[in-house]
């Protein structure tokens, strides 16, 4: 018999605003009611609040200001139960339980299709939260409150969620759109230093291999962005922001069904680095040096004139940002002949569903993909970024 074939394709639209803003939960700021209510404005809308633990050590009364905020609009929205607070940090991503307990959670306050999550917090709250919101009746609405730098002008953007497993950097998740996104500049206020500047690393990296004109603005701003000035820091997250989300937009696999990551350029070192350091390296500061080990490869390989390869150092380096850990030289627990931190390219390659496929910079600005990394120049990259540091 001749098989019969149907063939099928679906287009699936998602639209989502982000929103930058002050005071998200002050009683006159209408941003986050026409959020969650911007389809339907005639019906109440009944909202789940989770609060990244940090975020709640650091704003006291936040908690009260939510239950203020909706209380105030209480016509269209219902708050179900309390904000839950969950712990900060990749601690949350890191125990399957935690989020099988927001699954619950959700679950018994009975929120439907309709009904929304509100997540306030950082990236990794963020992915947790999402991830549980995703698997909830397949898909909840879920409007992000990101607080941090490196969510607001990156993760919290994008339309990925997901936790740690099985010794994996987010090994597994679900691409589930935000219902909306509200970067709320106040929040960067109570960052410490290290947290003001993790977003830093990946301004850099969208500006590397996108936007020639952002990265000499960051350049010119690296001091000023250091020394914590809240202008700056502003113009920075709505420029990344906007280019990530040009990216995703644009670039014809927002879901990532292919080998191309552009915006994972730098990463499949920094991955490994956090992995290798029990996330004691952050996510930006392994970005930065990530990048540069990438970079000096890119001299090697003449995609990358010595004189731009100094610029990107210069201002990572003027911004506060790290430019070398010592454990990228630990040698592979299972073959001493290699590094440790060469089997971040396996595990990337994994990640990816097969070939290997690692952006790279085509002079600052521009950016092209390769399918094969030659280790004995990466040695060299490793011994130059050693000697400069």
């Amino acid at each position: 018999m001749t098989p019969k074939i149907v063939e099928q394709k679906i287009a699936v639209p998602f639209d989502f605003p982000v929103v930058f803003t002050h005071h998200v939960f002050a009683a006159e700021n209408p941003v986050l009611l026409d959020a969650i209510c911007r389809l339907d404005d005639k019906r109440r809308h009944r909202a789940m609040v989770y609060v990244d633990s940090f975020v709640a050590e650091a704003r006291p009364d936040l908690t009260k200001q939510i239950a203020s905020y909706f209380g105030a609009n209480a016509d269209k929205l219902e708050l179900v139960g309390e904000p839950q607070i969950v712990p900060g940090g990749e601690v949350v991503k890191n125990d399957f339980a935690l989020v099988q307990k927001m699954i619950l959670g959700m679950l018994e306050h009975r929120l439907d299709r309709h009904a929304c999550v509100v997540i306030v917090g950082g990236g990794a709250v963020l992915d947790a939260v999402g991830f549980a919101a995703a698997l909830v009746h397949r898909g909840l609405r879920t409007v992000r409150v990101p607080t941090t730098v490196l969510s607001q002008n990156d993760g919290g953007v994008g339309v990925k969620n997901g936790i740690n497993f099985h010794g994996g950097k987010n090994a597994i998740g679900t691409f589930w759109p935000p219902f909306a996104v509200i970067d709320d500049f106040q929040f960067l206020l109570s960052l410490d230093n290290r947290a003001w500047l993790d977003g830093v690393a990946e301004a850099f990296k969208v500006s590397i291999i996108r936007d020639r004109d952002f990265f000499e603005w960051l350049c010119a701003h690296a001091t000023r962005l250091r020394a914590r000035d809240f202008d700056a820091m502003q113009q920075l997250v709505i420029r990344c922001a906007v280019q990530h989300l040009d990216h995703i937009r644009t670039n014809g696999d927002p879901f990532e069904l292919g080998r191309a990551r552009p915006l994972d350029f730098g990463h499949w070192a920094a991955h490994k680095l956090e992995l290798m350091s029990d996330f004691r390296i952050s996510h930006g500061e392994a970005v930065a040096v990530g990048m540069l080990l990438d970079c000096w490869y890119a001299v090697r390989m003449g995609w990358l004139g010595e004189s731009e390869f100094q610029a990107i150092y210069d201002g990572l380096a003027a911004s506060g940002l790290p430019v070398w850990f010592d454990e990228m030289e630990r040698p592979s627990a299972t073959d001493a002949n290699t590094l440790e931190i060469f089997n971040g390219l396996r595990d990337f390659q994994e990640h990816l569903g097969g070939e290997l496929c690692v952006t790279y910079p085509n002079h600052i600005g521009a950016r092209h993909e390769v399918h094969e990394v030659d280790l004995d120049f990466m040695r060299e990259a490793l011994a130059k970024l050693k000697s400069l540091a």
